[in-house]
């Protein structure tokens, strides 16, 4: 396993993470299991947002007498209300709610302190001008939290955060599908059954943005990085091609200012299966459409060679795939394209 500093936070974090939110439709014995494949194989940091009280304390369970080996993102917002999750800023449900993580993961403190789902640009402004930026700073000012992080799907508030001065980390939604739609509030518009065929390439505000975290040190972890499972089917893939795990976690993994990829993971063997990445060959991250014949293209640090003619072209270590109506812009291995 590779570690990556997470931005300033002096933290160095496995470039795989471990996302808990499958871990919700499991029993305490397999959470163990997930959990111990997780430490066996490297990964020192996991999210847990989700507000669920069998799963946090599963999961404390599960992390008893080795609390110190975790990194943990704990959320601030994310509340159980009448047998259900609730998003609220409230604070009196945000503070119980929170004390509750603390409780059921067996901890005094957080690691990453996050403010939890924010996408709206009016509610960003609205949280940091209030007093629920006041209680998020008095936990860090008390040890509780030792880093204050935001989670969000929309490259707009992520921005915001990273030019805030006080959000030192994003939980933020990366995935090639994803990376190539505009700014949204409405995060059904990235599971849409498809998407505008016109698109091409990353969208320029994700672009800057991933920029933007790296000049300011503000690192990123990153949520959705297989888009759910819908890159993983042909049928649902915007590129009308299966992706793997390693090919998908390639791509977040070379995103500036990325420190790690939270996975879900329902067994040991998917633990395997994204620790895969950490030992594939180049081969394993190269993507073909299935019904182009690949272009060659220059190579990363050979400008001399001639641009592969077409619309755009990603570049595929040293191949391309035509663009067109049935070939939707990818690129694994850089952001690079040659018009």
């Amino acid at each position: 396993m590779k570690y990556r500093d997470l931005g300033k936070t002096g933290l160095k974090v496995s470039e795989i993470g471990l996302g808990g939110e499958w871990l919700e439709r499991h029993n305490a014995q397999e959470v163990k299991q997930v959990i111990d494949r997780c430490e066996e194989q490297g990964i020192n940091i996991l999210d847990c947002w989700m507000s669920e009280p069998n799963v946090r304390t599963n999961i404390g369970s599960a992390l008893a007498g080795r609390r110190e080996k975790w990194y943990i993102q704990g959320h601030i917002g994310s509340t159980w209300q009448n047998g259900q999750y609730v998003r609220t800023r409230e604070l009196g449900q945000v503070q119980a709610a929170f004390r509750d993580l603390l409780e059921r993961l067996q901890t005094d403190y957080i690691d990453l302190g996050m403010i939890h789902f924010v996408d709206e640009p009016v509610e960003f402004h609205r949280i940091m001008e209030g007093e629920f930026i006041e209680y998020v700073k008095g936990l860090k000012a008390a040890g509780t939290i030792l880093h204050i992080g935001m989670s969000t799907h929309n490259p707009a508030v992520a921005r915001l955060a990273a030019e805030s001065g006080i959000v030192e980390l994003i939980l933020f939604s990366v995935n090639p599908a994803f990376d190539m739609l505009p700014a949204t509030e409405n995060i059904d518009d990235y599971f849409a059954e498809s998407y505008d065929e016109t698109l091409g390439g990353i969208a320029p505000e994700r672009a800057e943005l991933y920029r933007l975290c790296e000049q300011n040190g503000v690192g990123i972890t990153v949520m959705k990085g297989y888009a759910g499972g819908r890159l993983f089917s042909a049928d649902t893939s915007p590129f009308r091609v299966a992706l793997t795990p390693v090919q998908c976690i390639h791509y977040c993994l070379t995103r500036p200012a990325v420190a790690s990829v939270m996975v879900g993971f329902d067994t040991p063997e998917h633990v395997d299966a994204a620790v895969a990445y950490e030992t594939a060959t180049m081969e394993g991250f190269a993507f073909f459409h299935p019904s182009k014949a690949p272009l060659s293209v220059p190579s990363p640090g050979n400008p001399s060679a001639e641009k592969a003619k077409g619309s755009m072209c990603p570049l595929i270590f040293g191949h391309s795939v035509p663009s067109g109506a049935d070939s939707f812009v990818l690129s694994l291995s850089s952001s690079l394209y040659f018009p």
